[in-house]
C-alpha cells in the first residue's frame, strides 16, 4: 500500500477517535456502513452542538491567520448526488454470529451429524421457522466448520430475516474458505443491496452469475447496476474536479514563486547597481586617504591629496578609457584600489594580481604622458 495513503488513513483514525461526531457527516455514510457491516458500533452523535461551535471557533481563528481563500466548491461526493434507496434497510447492529473453530478435527461422525443438521435446518427454512433454521445452521457449522455451502444456506437465511451484516459476515467466511462457490457471493450482493451498498451489492452480484448463473442474482443485477454505474460517474466526476483543483493550486504555487524569484532578482539588481553607484560614483572630496606618493607611479606627481580630481590633466582621457571603466566596475578592484589609496604602501599586497596591477599600469600610463 501507498505509504502516503497509510499516514492519511492514519490521520483520519485519530481524527475520529478525538471527534467521534464527525462519523456522523454524511460524507462519511459509506464509512459508518462498512464499519457497522463488520459488527462495528458508531458512537452516538451526543454534544453535536457544543462540538460544532468548538470546531467553528477554531475555524475562524485559522481563517482570521490566514489570507482570505477564494470559495471552493463542496468537497462531499454525494453532495449533488441522488440515488433512489427504495427496499434499503437500517443494519443489524447485534453481536456476530458463532462461526465455528476452524482448528477443530473433524471426524466423519461430526460430517454426518453436521449433514443432518444441515436438512433439518432446509426443513425448518421451508417450514417458515427462521430462526430454528439459523440455530440448526450454527450446530451444523459447530460440527464441521470448513463447510462453504453451511455459512452461505446460513446467510440466506439472516437474508430473510432481514440482518445483511450477519449474512456479510457469513459469506465472508465462506468465500475465504470456497473463493469458487456462486452461492455466498449471491447472498453477499442482496445483503449490500439491503444497505444500499450498490457498487458491492451489483460486484457481487456478477461475479454470482459468472461463476454459476442464476436468474435470481440477474434479476437482483439488472435492478443495482444502474444505481452503482451513476455512483461510479459521479466519483469519475467528483475526482476529475480534485484534481482540476490540484493543478490550479499547484499553477498558483509555481506563479507565486515564479513571481517571488522575480522580485528577489529585481532587487538583488537594484541592489547591486547602487553598490556599482557608490564605488564609482565621483569619490566626491576626493579619493579616501588621498593617493600620496603612490609607489610604481612615480610619473604621478601631486596626487597628494587629490581633492575632487577637479582639474587633474588626463582625468577626462582616463574616465573615457573603457578598460579603466570596466575595471572600475569589478568590486575586488575598486576595493583594492582604495586600500592602496588610502596607504599606498599597500600596493604591495597586490604586485601578483594581474587584474590590480593592470589598472594601476593603466593610470600610470595615463598620467605619465601627462607629465
Amino acid at each position: 500500500m501507498d505509504p502516503r495513503q497509510l499516514q492519511e488513513l492514519q490521520a483520519f483514525i485519530r481524527l475520529c477517535q478525538e471527534q467521534p461526531t464527525v462519523l456522523h457527516s454524511p460524507e462519511l455514510r459509506f464509512f459508518t456502513k462498512w464499519v457497522e457491516s463488520l459488527g462495528g458500533v458508531i458512537p452516538p452523535a451526543h454534544d453535536t452542538a457544543s462540538a460544532k461551535e468548538t470546531t467553528k471557533e477554531e475555524s475562524v481563528k485559522e481563517e482570521s491567520a490566514e489570507e482570505p481563500k477564494k470559495p471552493t466548491e463542496p468537497e462531499s461526493e454525494e453532495s449533488d448526488l441522488e440515488i433512489d434507496n427504495d427496499g434499503v434497510i437500517e443494519p443489524d447492529k447485534e453481536e456476530p454470529q458463532e462461526m465455528g473453530d476452524e482448528n477443530v478435527e473433524v471426524t466423519d461422525e461430526m460430517i454426518d451429524q453436521a449433514n443432518e443438521k444441515k436438512m433439518e435446518a432446509i426443513s425448518a427454512l421451508e417450514e417458515g421457522d427462521l430462526q430454528k433454521s439459523i440455530n440448526l445452521f450454527t450446530e451444523a457449522i459447530k460440527l464441521n466448520p470448513r463447510l462453504a455451502i453451511l455459512y452461505a444456506k446460513r446467510a440466506s437465511v439472516y437474508v430473510k430475516l432481514q440482518k445483511p451484516n450477519a449474512a456479510i459476515r457469513d459469506c465472508d467466511r465462506a468465500i475465504d474458505i470456497n473463493p469458487d462457490s456462486a452461492q455466498p457471493y449471491k447472498w453477499r450482493g442482496k445483503a449490500h443491496r439491503l444497505l444500499g451498498h450498490w457498487e458491492e451489492a451489483a460486484h457481487d452480484l456478477a461475479m454470482a452469475c459468472k461463476l454459476d448463473y442464476d436468474e435470481d442474482a440477474s434479476s437482483m443485477l439488472k435492478e443495482v447496476q444502474p444505481r452503482a454505474q451513476k455512483i461510479a460517474e459521479h466519483r469519475r466526476k467528483y475526482e476529475r474536479k480534485r484534481e482540476e483543483k490540484e493543478i490550479q493550486e499547484r499553477m498558483e504555487r509555481s506563479e507565486k514563486g515564479a513571481r517571488e524569484e522575480h522580485e528577489k532578482a529585481q532587487r538583488e539588481e537594484e541592489a547591486r547597481r547602487q553598490a556599482g553607484g557608490a564605488q564609482f560614483g565621483g569619490f566626491p572630496g576626493g579619493f579616501p586617504g588621498g593617493m600620496g606618493g603612490m609607489p610604481g607611479m612615480g610619473g604621478m606627481p601631486g596626487m597628494g591629496g587629490m581633492p575632487g580630481m577637479g582639474g587633474m590633466p588626463g582625468l577626462n582621457e582616463i574616465l573615457s578609457n573603457p578598460e579603466v571603466l570596466a575595471a572600475m566596475q569589478d568590486p575586488e578592484v575598486m576595493a583594492a584600489f582604495q586600500d592602496v589609496a588610502q596607504n599606498p604602501a599597500n600596493l604591495s599586497k597586490y604586485q601578483n594580481n594581474p587584474k590590480i596591477m593592470n589598472l594601476i599600469s593603466k593610470l600610470s600610463s595615463s598620467f605619465g604622458r601627462q607629465g
